[in-house]
């Protein structure tokens, strides 16, 4: 990846990613060349891993231990994924009874770094009079997981499209007994999985 595409990404200063990216490489977690870009070494993906599990697995205990709304969970779980403590996280993983995926349908690497994710598909791939299961959000923002909730659109209910329009791909579906009008921006966020 190159630097500009990572300074465009977090919002920060090409000069200041690439001082990031020296001070890692020098950790060896990433491969860096000045004007070629960079890329994770395998500590750097194992790295990586550890803090992706941790965070997730916070998200989980926020929400189901805590109840904090699955808006809220990601910007508190920043913050606890930075604790060091293996045995910590290793309990915590153990307490939630091994969860498989965070409140947002993201999976949760094991404790050596395998990923279990199945086949999903967005929602707007999805035939007219078929059924399948929400699994997960594309947009993670509270702007998004609040438009959800509000209008009952949640993680592992039943989902059929009844309507494609062809005008500008929204769509007419079916989730908790409720008939619904959705846009393409909201059903491309949406992962389902096929019954």
């Amino acid at each position: 990846m190159s630097t500009n595409a990572i300074a465009e990404r977090i919002k920060a200063k090409a000069s200041s990613v690439s001082d990031m990216l020296k001070k890692l490489a020098e950790k060896e977690v990433v491969l860096y060349k000045k004007h070629r870009g960079v890329s994770l070494t395998k500590l750097g993906i194992q790295s990586a891993s550890k803090v992706v599990r941790k965070h997730r697995l916070w998200e989980v205990f926020l929400a189901d231990k805590l109840h904090f709304p699955w808006d809220e969970v990601h910007d508190i779980a920043e913050q606890l994924e930075h604790i060091k403590s293996e045995k910590l996280t290793e309990r915590l993983d153990q307490f939630l009874g091994f969860p498989k995926h965070d409140p947002h349908g993201d999976p949760i690497p094991d404790r050596f770094g395998n990923v279990q994710d199945s086949e999903k598909k967005i929602l707007s791939e999805l035939i007219i009079g078929q059924e399948a299961t929400l699994v997960g959000v594309g947009d993670s923002s509270a702007k998004f997981l609040q438009f959800l909730d509000k209008n009952k659109i949640a993680l592992w209910k039943s989902i059929i499209v009844l309507e494609k329009e062809d005008f500008d791909n929204s769509l007419r579906i079916k989730i908790n007994d409720q008939t619904l009008h959705i846009s393409e921006q909201i059903a491309t966020n949406l992962y389902i999985k096929e019954k």
